[in-house]
């Protein structure tokens, strides 16, 4: 057994090698567990088959020849009846058919989320095994049925292929705690193809979509700053699906409004590499703010700063 700091050590070093795996070295590892997983549950829904066919053979034959000899009847005071799977109690055939039935049936809904089909019913109804989720659920799940089979004693078969199903099932617990929620999206098809040809990353914003719109010509010196929802503009399939350009107007102010585009007016304001103004533009400036507010100024100075030109 390894001492701590070696497990510690190992652990780290396994992550660290996951983490500088490339996109495509994920993508094909992912879908690899994904096909052995799908191959270890399709070899146990053959065997739960199986196991059940033998245990209806093994039930009728013993129900025949109950009371025929001594070896039959020495057989009613056993646990399970002989070369079958199926406890000797009451109603024990029912449970043992219904166990097997599950298990089959669980075995089809497994198979189906791994297929993503359909993936909206899992989305809604069964969202641990939908695309929001990672694989530790599934390997939870696959665990359990394989740890149900094994429990009981049962042919080569059935043996081998529920061993199988654990062991993915680990696996899959494991993966699912290294990539998290996305294992199933790192392992897609469709998103694969998708990332590939997107050149820029999608950005799903859940927030409402609002719109500060101003006129195209502002006179005053003050802006409006009230956000104005999308919905105050009218229908735009109504109004400008005919129009193959808007411009730069009202009309196509209106159009981004209405796609969810969000309109800003830029702040007024001087280049920072603007020279400043000439001192006779700064003293012809002062002057007439002072004239604005009614100070007494001389008379020589007023007519010479008034007729002061640029050159």
């Amino acid at each position: 057994m390894l001492p701590p700091r070696a497990c510690m050590f190992t652990s780290f070093f396994i992550l660290g090698r996951v983490s500088l795996m490339n996109a495509s070295d994920t993508f094909i590892g992912l879908n690899v567990v994904r096909a052995l997983s799908i191959i270890a549950m399709i070899l146990v829904f053959a065997s739960s088959i199986e196991v059940m066919v033998t245990n209806i053979k093994a039930v009728n034959f013993y129900e025949a020849h109950k009371g025929e000899n001594n070896s039959t009847m020495s057989a009613m005071n056993m646990d399970y009846i002989a070369g079958s799977t199926v406890p000797n109690q009451p109603a024990g055939i029912f449970w043992a058919v219904v166990s097997s039935l599950l298990i089959i049936f669980q075995t089809v809904i497994l198979i189906l989320s791994e297929c993503s089909w359909p993936i909206s019913f899992f989305d809604h109804f069964f969202p641990v095994l939908g695309s929001d989720f990672g694989t530790g659920a599934l390997g939870i799940f696959q665990c359990l049925i394989g740890a149900q089979i094994l429990s009981h004693h049962v042919d080569e078969f059935t043996l081998v292929s529920a061993f199988f199903l654990f062991s993915l099932g680990c696996l899959n617990m494991l993966l699912g705690l290294i990539f998290r929620e996305s294992a199933k999206s790192k392992r897609s098809i469709t998103s694969w193809r998708k990332e590939s040809k997107a050149v820029l990353p999608t950005i799903n914003d859940p927030r409402p979509v609002f719109v500060n719109v101003s006129p195209a010509f502002n006179t005053g010196s003050e802006f409006s700053e009230k956000p104005r929802l999308a919905s105050d503009f009218g229908s735009f399939k109504s109004t400008y699906s005919d129009k193959s350009g808007l411009g730069f107007g009202r009309q196509g102010e209106k159009a981004a409004g209405l796609k969810g585009f969000i309109l800003q007016t830029p702040e007024q304001s001087l280049p920072r590499y603007m020279t400043p103004p000439p001192p006779f533009r700064r003293q012809r400036r002062a002057l007439l703010r002072q004239v604005h507010l009614g100070l007494p100024l001389p008379l020589s100075h007023t007519c010479r700063c008034l007729r002061a030109r640029p050159r």
